[in-house]
């Protein structure tokens, strides 16, 4: 399967940014990754509180969750948050 390069993304920075990746250790490369996906849930958190001033810390926690996880899962996981709106 072929890869698709970022569009926004040079192929010589692309070729400079894999090469530093593969430079790391896994440790670090796993530090990244977490710091990643941590901001990425303080984005989305930040867009369901644009959305919902109104809402509590709780309700922001599930309104993403709700973004994330299939509609269903989420209604039987949380069913009292039925009315939580991402």
């Amino acid at each position: 399967m072929k890869q698709s390069r970022p569009l926004d993304t040079s192929p010589e920075v692309e070729r400079i940014q894999n090469e530093i990746f593969r430079k790391m250790t896994p440790a670090r490369r796993l530090q990244l990754a977490i710091e990643l996906t941590q901001t990425s849930r303080k984005l989305l958190a930040a867009g369901v509180r644009r959305r919902h001033p109104e809402y509590n810390d709780e309700q922001v926690r599930l309104a993403a969750i709700r973004l994330t996880i299939p509609e269903k899962l989420f209604l039987a996981a949380y069913p009292h948050a039925k009315d939580i709106a991402p």
